[in-house]
């Protein structure tokens, strides 16, 4: 069982755990937004954990810790759950929404569209597929959950400028911005290989935790956290956002690399942590 480790880089705070454990052991009422992407249960290749438990035991589990998430967000707070199914595994993410209805209010359901095509021009990353039965899966799915169903979202500051501009002084808009609605197209940038991608098999793009972070109205001076901090995307949107940052990851290799990149983002050096 690895120990747990706690560090603070400027303003955010790395902990290097389980988040089953660490998580019961955090005050409750304290995170403004929680943003973060567990693993999907689809056979995924982590290094230090098998993505493949038996269904009840990963929907157990993530109940579990979804537990915790509730009890330590502020009453107005926004938990943001990036999930995916798979095409042979499509329920998974409907069975883990059944289970959390005991917990929260589905606020919003966000489609992320990672890849399209508009007519016969292709946008996006394709994940390759070769099947004879399904199509490419060229989407996941941002689960927005409240307590009660009634947090004031920022629409206009996660919208987008209208692209007919009469529409502003014809509709009596105040500003060149709409509601983005719930399909957010945000592409990867294009990488080339496994370490481009920092060697972590499940990291999404910083524009989608920033879009989050953006529709909760977030303020400099919040809090967010993420209980499956991966390379540390969610604590990069959180310093360029102003917040404090609270990352949980057991992988000792995953967080030296969300300590490098955030390192970088606010300007510190550190040592590396060694595995025990």
């Amino acid at each position: 069982m690895i120990r747990s480790r706690r560090e603070t880089l400027g303003a955010h705070t790395l902990i290097r755990g389980d988040c089953t454990t660490v998580l019961r052991r955090m005050s409750s009422q304290t995170v403004d937004v929680v943003v973060t992407s567990p693993p999907y249960n689809l056979g995924i290749e982590y290094r230090t954990y098998q993505d493949q438990l038996p269904e009840d035991a990963y929907l157990d589990w993530m109940e579990d810790v979804c537990a915790s998430v509730k009890r330590i967000m502020k009453d107005d707070g926004s938990f943001f759950l990036n999930i995916a199914g798979s095409s042979s595994q499509p329920w998974l993410p409907f069975e883990l929404m059944s289970r959390l209805r005991k917990l929260f209010v589905l606020q919003n359901h966000i489609t992320w569209i990672k890849s399209i095509s508009v007519g016969e021009i292709t946008y996006g990353h394709f994940k390759p597929l070769n099947s004879p039965r399904f199509v490419n899966r060229n989407h996941e799915h941002i689960f927005h959950l409240t307590k009660k169903g009634d947090v004031k979202v920022a629409r206009l500051d996660a919208g987008v400028p209208f692209t007919d501009k009469s529409n502003i002084s014809r509709r009596q808009h105040e500003m060149d911005r709409r509601c983005r609605g719930d399909t957010w197209f945000i592409p990867y940038e294009t990488v080339r290989s496994r370490k481009e991608k920092f060697s972590h098999p499940g990291t999404f793009p910083i524009a989608l935790p920033e879009a989050c972070l953006r529709l909760h109205g977030a303020k400099p001076g919040g809090v967010l956290l993420d209980p499956f901090m991966g390379v540390g995307t969610s604590l990069i949107a959180a310093e360029r956002k102003g917040l404090s940052g609270i990352g949980v990851e057991k992988d000792t290799r995953y967080v030296n690399i969300a300590r490098k990149r955030l390192r970088a983002a606010i300007g510190t050096r550190e040592e590396d942590w060694e595995d025990e």
